[in-house]
């Protein structure tokens, strides 16, 4: 799944004529060494994606791991060590940082907030709210920083949201006409965000209630009224600053679609290597 990624993000860098600049500065006979290098803190992900986008350009380039995804990282830990034509280095650079930097941020991300609920058992994970063709990738770099995965996509579970309720006419119709459509193995969850529709979903018998955008105070009484019937899910307004607090109030799981729409990349960066 990695390597058309990979692919079609070279052939977007280098479109129609190559990396010009490479071209008319570097030799084609010059080799080189470089690694990739962190600038900044983090957890590391994406690193197998970053060495593909050199290999593939290039397959006489020699890409040696030094770090492995999920690794902790200090500014100035050396990632990877690359050995070959110096041309395709370079114009293989951009792929493999911008995969690199954006997943590790992510890593990184949730990796803040699986530190801060500590120690409440509760899972943090991420959402569908992906790059259109980068979710794989994302969802692993959730799973790098500690993190877990919400459904990979529409089909493989059945969440019935705020819409499919309005359609549907009431939480109790749209969790009975799921529960008769769906597969033995398929899971359903529904979204509440008043406690007042809870016991009408809790009584069509769902498997998870994803309580959105509640206070603790709020989720703390959800929690109460569930009693162990559905595993509980906390959504809306997740931070490093809230998280904890969410993640006291007794719920099962929490989820933060910034995750992967919105976390800032780590800074990462090439070296060309000299004696």
């Amino acid at each position: 799944m990695v390597e058309p990624l990979v692919r079609a993000a070279l052939l977007e860098d280098l479109g129609r004529g190559g990396d010009l600049t490479s071209e008319a500065v570097v030799p084609a006979d010059q080799m080189a060494e470089a690694a990739l290098v962190a600038r900044g803190a983090g957890t590391l992900a994406g690193l197998d994606a970053a060495a593909l986008a050199f290999q593939v350009l290039d397959p006489a380039i020699t890409a040696e791991p030094l770090k492995a995804d999920g690794d902790a990282l200090a500014p100035g830990d050396s990632l990877l060590r690359l050995k070959g034509p110096a041309r395709a280095i370079l114009s293989a650079e951009r792929v493999a940082l911008n995969l690199v930097c954006h997943l590790s941020g992510i890593a990184t991300a949730t990796a803040g907030l699986v530190a801060a609920v500590r120690p409440h058992p509760v899972h943090v994970t991420c959402t569908r709210k992906t790059t259109p063709g980068l979710r794989a990738l994302e969802k692993y770099a959730v799973r790098a920083g500690g993190g877990a995965n919400h459904r990979l996509g529409l089909d493989d579970a059945i969440l019935i949201k705020d819409n499919h309720i309005a359609l549907a006419g009431g939480v109790a119709e749209a969790v009975t006409r799921a529960r008769a459509r769906a597969g033995h193995l398929v899971k359903i969850e529904v979204e509440v965000d008043r406690l007042d529709q809870l016991e009408d979903a809790l009584g069509a018998g769902p498997d998870a209630v994803l309580l959105d955008n509640m206070t603790p105070e709020q989720l703390r009484e959800a929690v109460r009224i569930v009693a162990g019937r559905a595993v509980t899910e906390a959504s809306g307004g997740i931070t490093l600053e809230t998280v904890a607090q969410v993640a006291a109030s007794g719920v099962d799981v929490i989820s933060a679609g910034w995750l992967t729409h919105s976390a800032p990349s780590l800074d990462i960066g090439l070296d060309i290597l000299t004696e």
